[in-house]
């Protein structure tokens, strides 16, 4: 069976996106709603709940797996850094595509965040003209071009 990027295939792109301010998770819909490829967007607002979203645990249970997770560093109680950990922890999970999304722009963050296994460190731009350009690209890039691994094709 041969591998696809997901623009070549004939389903939704999944993604799942870790944030807790609502103003960053509608400028992410609205921009990953004008992308050149189909989008199924999913989110929740803490780092225990993306946890639980990826282990199908309740009330999480028929959570897809996401092709891309979309991942905030600063959150309240379990942070991305945490997350970051128990995904590396987590022999199912280990491979899944973690796109770190934030407005910190520190090194210490950059570093520490590809050191946990990142594969993308993006930084937020306010403007949403910009943001829906970036959000273009990454879906252009992680969903035209990339192999993921992931669910059966």
């Amino acid at each position: 069976m041969t591998t696809k990027p997901i623009a070549q295939q004939s389903r939704e792109a999944i993604v799942l996106m870790v944030e807790d301010n609502e103003d960053h998770l509608f400028l992410a819909r609205e921009s990953l709603a004008q992308a050149p490829h189909p989008i199924q967007l999913h989110h929740v607002d803490s780092g225990e709940k993306c946890l639980a979203f990826l282990r199908r645990e309740p009330p999480y249970e028929t959570a897809p797996r996401p092709d891309v997770i979309l991942l905030d560093i600063h959150m309240p109680r379990m942070d991305g850094y945490q997350v970051m950990e128990e995904i590396q922890k987590d022999e199912a999970l280990r491979s899944l595509t973690v796109i770190v999304l934030t407005t910190s722009s520190n090194l210490v963050d950059v570093q520490r965040m590809y050191g946990l296994g990142c594969k993308s460190y993006l930084i937020k731009p306010v403007d949403f003209t910009e943001f829906a350009a970036a959000m273009s690209s990454l879906a252009g890039y992680w969903f035209g071009l990339v192999v993921l691994p992931g669910q059966p094709r």
